[in-house]
């Protein structure tokens, strides 16, 4: 027995070791087939620079958007020459497999050197299949969900013909009135780095040589969601540790994940437009991250050094930008046109230039179309891939996790199916379009699911009444409001559909109030003197102030723009077949004049109290937010107990496990976000009363209990000193636990010197 036992282990033992050596022998196969594939694609790269001519550098450099009006035949033919003649090597805003097979045809069978063409277009939430608007599916702080819709995403451009999207948007967001806020996290960087990180694996797959991958960018680099006043386009002026302890950390994070690429932003920091931002750009971002991808200018953003005041001439602007690292110039054919002069003049080093091509054309290597530049081209793939039922499966799976319950008494929700007379009030409803939501890719009307139809897809229509009440989300006309009414008061309950149509957030879309726009608010007020219950739903980009609402609606759902599967998700979840989970990404104020308004906030020397005059507070309103960074209700209850720290004393490379008791103390499964913040109470310089540290969105069935577990390390206790060290200070730390960010348990631990 026992030499049969030896034999066994003599046994195991050899296939541990012959497990180890072919592991081993895999990984030294794959580290190999790296430096091959690295040192061919600098021999391309070296081939090709020591046969281009200057012109045709300088076209690498240089990218136009693809015009498609019936007037434009023209300048789509003078296109097509300058790819033959090298004076282009990359598109915006074309795709299909037919138009993009055509030009790169051109480009490798005609041009001097057939280097292929890259095709780039804004895949920001999804191309024909949308998604919800990323600010909304930061709301279900779930990575792994951002990461399945950017795969999504990156499969049907990639079957269309494009190689390359201008996403993700990884600007912190701390003023709703800035239009953008839609395409963002919101306004923390933990969970806007975790969002950012997962989105690019998504695009970008395990093999950037794939067929279904989209080379990443990583934007606005940077701080581009600090402008003043919210306009879009303004002055960011904010402090280096603000720079680096808010706005670069998802851009760090991306980077780490791998991003191909980075799009410089329209705005200044400290005097210095982004476009020219050299020491952040080549310093920061190439320098201190050791990032290898390229640079892309935005819109026009070159030739806007000019505004900005920092250079007299297109030249100028050209030479600026080159230098400080922004490789491709999108439109502004600056580089194009402006640049061989300078270059023969000695303004530009010819030895910049070259550094720039090189990424462009490592760029191209890496997307594999130096080996197959028509391998995003099939026919196939296009008509098979768009729309596939698995997306449109995805897409309301992530759609109704996107949800936020913010209020919801006397148990309003859900609605009973079996209910006989539902009206369903707002022209947003039924409006296809603003499903979609601002930037929606090659995404149709005509595929989007609207509220309206969700809701017949339910129950049955003869069970529905339907009145716009308003005629758009805008509009000062009260003509429908009579309409509304009496269907609402015939009614068992009223679904009111309120918010912002599509347009009202994106880029350039900024607001100066946060209130329902039009007549919205006096349609509210009417429909709620019927005495019926009403259920709000809001649709919408941005935080809203919705106080009148809050006070008197009894239920109210945060549904942003969810995309094509918008109406199905918001029926699963009105009518119980979902209970929502979702957790706000952002703060919403109760009124405009409070922004910025955000949870991380720095205490002050006079934190605001209420029966105290002289404190940080005002005169009229609340300081505290309507609902808080991290909120969201239930059709269940949780509750939160026994968090354990272990050990209670650690040294400042240690770490530390958080422990914490969640129960789901109602009758309805559910899932709950839990979230982990940090407060380091005394710093060499002050910190915030808050910091996102970590989360989990986890089930839990009706009345389970859960032990739930985190770990901290010097990562999360770390930050930037009066010198700009990021440092670990000993001193006590308070580690908060809890379904937002307002309503915690905490406990305390030490971190001590060595």
């Amino acid at each position: 027995m026992r030499i049969l036992d030896t034999c066994k282990s003599v046994a195991l033992i050899f296939i541990l070791l012959m497990f180890l050596r072919i592991s081993a022998q895999a990984q030294s196969q794959q580290s190999s087939n790296e430096i091959f594939a690295a040192m061919r694609m600098e021999s391309i790269v070296d081939s090709l620079l020591a046969k281009m001519t200057l012109q045709e550098k300088l076209g690498q450099l240089n990218q136009f958007r693809w015009v498609y009006g019936e007037n434009e035949e023209k300048i789509r033919e003078q296109y097509r020459a300058f790819v033959k003649e090298g004076k282009i090597g990359s598109f915006l805003g074309i795709f299909g497999v037919e138009k993009t097979r055509e030009l790169q045809r051109i480009a490798v069978e005609e041009s001097r050197l057939a280097i292929p063409l890259l095709f780039a277009f804004d895949v920001i939430h999804g191309f024909r299949t949308i998604f919800p608007v990323p600010l909304g599916e930061a709301a279900s702080w779930e990575p792994a969900d951002a990461e399945k819709s950017a795969r999504i995403a990156a499969i049907e451009a990639a079957a269309s013909g494009l190689h390359w999207t201008y996403a993700p948007m990884l600007d912190i967001a701390r003023d709703p009135r800035w239009g953008r806020v839609v395409e963002g996290a919101g306004e923390d960087p933990y969970l806007g780095s975790q969002m950012a990180a997962a989105r690019v694996r998504g695009f970008q797959g395990a093999d950037l040589t794939a067929e279904n991958t989209l080379l990443a960018c990583a934007k606005h680099f940077v701080a581009y969601g600090a402008a003043e006043g919210g306009r879009d386009y303004n002055t960011a002026d904010i402090s280096e540790r603000t720079l680096r302890e808010i706005f670069l950390p998802p851009f760090k994070a991306a980077s780490d994940a791998g991003v191909a690429t980075v799009m410089a932003a329209f705005n200044e920091i400290a005097g210095i437009p982004m476009h020219a931002h050299g020491q952040l750009i080549n310093g920061v971002l190439r320098d201190e991250w050791n990032f290898p991808g390229l640079v892309v200018s935005d819109f026009t953003g070159i030739l806007e050094l000019q505004n900005h005041g920092v250079a007299g001439t297109r030249a100028d602007a050209g030479i600026l930008a080159l230098k400080a690292g922004v490789d491709i110039d999108m439109v502004s054919s600056s580089y194009l046109e402006d640049l061989p002069e300078a270059v023969r003049q000695g303004k530009m080093p010819m030895s910049v230039v070259d550094a720039a091509v090189a990424r462009v054309l490592r760029l191209k290597f890496q997307a594999g179309l130096f080996d197959d530049p028509f391998r995003y081209q099939n026919d196939e793939r296009e008509q098979n891939l768009l729309l596939h039922k698995n997306h449109l499966q995805a897409a309301r799976e992530i759609a109704r996790k996107s949800i936020v319950l913010l209020k919801n008494e006397n148990q309003t929700l859900p609605l009973a199916k079996s209910i006989k007379n539902l009206a369903v009030i707002g022209a947003l409803a039924n409006d296809n379009r603003a499903a979609l939501g601002s930037w929606h890719g090659a995404g149709r009307d005509e595929d989007a699911v609207t509220v309206l139809r969700g809701i017949r897809e339910v129950i049955p229509e003869e069970n529905i009444s339907f009145a716009n009440g308003y005629e758009n989300p805008e509009s000062l006309d009260k003509s429908g409001f009579a309409e509304a009414v009496a269907l609402a008061a015939k009614s068992e309950a009223v679904v009111l559909v309120l918010g912002e149509h599509g347009g009202m957030s994106g880029e350039a879309s900024n607001r100066s109030s946060l209130e329902l726009p039009g007549v919205q608010n006096q349609l509210a007020a009417a429909i709620h003197k019927t005495g019926k219950p009403v259920v709000v739903v809001l649709m919408n980009g941005r935080p809203l102030s919705i106080n009148w609402l809050d006070q008197n609606m009894p239920a109210i759902l945060e549904t942003w723009f969810l995309g094509t599967e918008m109406g199905h998700a918001v029926a699963d979840v009105l009518f119980g077949d979902y209970n929502p989970g979702g957790k706000l990404p952002i703060t919403f104020p109760r009124s405009v004049g409070q922004i910025p308004l955000y949870y991380n906030h720095k205490n002050t020397g006079r934190p605001p109290l209420k029966e105290v005059l002289w404190t940080s507070k005002y005169i009229d309103i609340d300081w505290t937010p309507l609902y808080p960074f991290g909120f969201g209700l239930s059709y269940t209850t949780f509750a939160y107990s026994n968090i354990v720290l272990n050990p209670k004393n650690i040294s400042p490379s240690g770490t530390l496990d958080v422990r914490v008791t969640v129960t789901n103390t109602g009758k309805v499964d559910g899932d709950e976000v839990v979230q982990l913040y940090i407060r380091d109470e005394v710093g060499s310089v002050t910190r915030p009363v808050k910091q996102l540290r970590n989360f989990k969105r986890l089930f839990f069935k009706a009345g389970e209990t859960k032990t739930v577990s985190f770990e901290l390390d010097a990562s999360d206790f770390s930050f930037y000193n009066a010198a700009m060290k990021k440092v670990v200070e000993p001193g006590y730390f308070t580690v908060f636990v809890g379904g937002n960010s307002q309503d915690v348990i905490e406990a305390r631990f030490e971190i001590r010197a060595h």
